[in-house]
């Protein structure tokens, strides 16, 4: 039987190229320059850990270095594992892009997810500190656990605008309420005066800032008057006759948002479908987001969409960078991202069944606007 070879030290290495231990160590960590060692003894030292088959112990380095290069990833909610459905996805899969492609590893922690009626656990909180830093995300968080890894200056980066902790929590979120503005006036360009929102039934920023983005779109197009009614709902209370019955009383648009589970969004899309009513001829309908994969044989969904690759990719860089010490100007902590519009299919122009004189009269003044700019240009 063959006796198994012991692994090669910095001590061989030193014997092979006839320098010290101390040199060896200087070399290998990337710090030749910090004592001026010449080219040659370098060179010496590479080809004896060559010849030697030397491999770095990474428990070692990162000791020496104080630094793990591995980044924490954890959100408030039951997200891992995920599917490439989950909205959580794309975040993550731009996290481990970015966290690749500068030389850091993952770690996904689960065991601080709150569970039923159980809310996340303090010292389950707590040993996020295992990674170097911690990227977060989830509509809803510990601020109190929070604040105290901000207190040890714990660096965290949170994916998504969060204001509970003001300027000390960095993050980078989308600017759900400019892209929702643009998918309300885009709705009354059309003619749509009756238009309901539907939002999720949790208090949250996000759909805090869409509900902003839908008032300050209609006070734009100047149809406050018209407020839309603000419907909160988990999906259960969203049947086919629900949706006949905002019909009935002169509802001709809904706009939902979507949401990790987007439960309110998927219930309305399917109660419209259960009701027999077809996009845009019927109704029109818009998601303030998107489906991360749409429904197979849908209409493409009018909306935004999120850039949540990107998201994940600049969380990683701005964790990264102030784990380095790098420059992070102020402006950079707290990004908000551009959303893209989405025309999609499911909004039209109003019915001419609906239409009121008035709203005929914009609409029409508005198209011929339209087609004169078009032989202008």
């Amino acid at each position: 039987m063959t006796s198994r070879q012991p692994r090669p030290r910095q001590r061989d290495i030193a014997r092979v190229a006839g320098v010290s231990q101390a040199t060896v160590s200087l070399v290998l960590n990337g710090k030749p320059g910090a004592v001026g060692l010449a080219a040659e003894t370098v060179s010496r030292v590479h080809e004896a850990a060559r010849e030697l088959g030397y491999v770095a112990d990474p428990i070692a380095m990162r000791l020496a270095r104080r630094q793990n290069f591995l980044l924490g990833v954890h959100t408030f909610s039951a997200a891992f594992p995920v599917d490439i459905e989950n909205s959580y996805y794309p975040f993550l899969a731009g996290v481990e892009q970015q966290a690749a492609a500068r030389g850091y590893d993952l770690v996904l922690f689960t065991g601080a997810a709150p569970s039923g009626d159980h809310p996340a656990r303090a010292d389950a909180v707590h040993r996020l500190r295992l990674a170097d830093g911690c990227i977060l995300f989830g509509r809803t968080v510990p601020v109190a656990e929070i604040a105290r890894l901000l207190d040890d200056d714990y660096p965290l980066v949170y994916i998504g605008r969060r204001d509970e902790l003001g300027a000390r929590l960095p993050f980078v979120g989308a600017d759900y309420t400019d892209a929702s503005r643009q998918v309300v006036e885009h709705l009354a360009a059309l003619g749509h005066e009756r238009i309901l929102y539907v939002r999720e039934p949790d208090d949250a920023l996000a759909s805090d800032d869409r509900e902003k983005g839908v008032k300050l779109g209609l006070a734009n197009v100047g149809l406050t008057e018209h407020a839309p009614a603000f419907v909160r709902s988990d999906g259960s209370d969203l049947t086919p006759a629900w949706v006949r019955r905002q019909l009935e009383a002169g509802v001709t648009a809904f706009v939902a948002e979507t949401t990790d589970v987007s439960a309110a969004a998927r219930a309305l899309t399917r109660a419209i479908a259960g009701a027999g009513l077809r996009y845009p001829s019927d109704v029109s309908l818009a998601l303030l987001g998107e489906y991360v994969v749409p429904p197979v044989d849908e209409p493409a969904v009018t909306g935004f969409a999120v850039p949540r690759r990107e998201m994940g990719r600049a969380a990683a860089d701005l964790l990264i960078d102030l784990l380095t010490g790098a420059s992070v100007p102020p402006e950079r902590r707290q990004t908000l991202m551009e959303c893209e519009f989405v025309p999609g299919e499911t909004a039209g122009p109003l019915p001419a069944a609906h239409a009121s004189p008035q709203t005929r009269t914009r609409t029409g003044t508005k198209n011929r606007a339209n087609h004169r700019r078009g032989q202008d240009a």
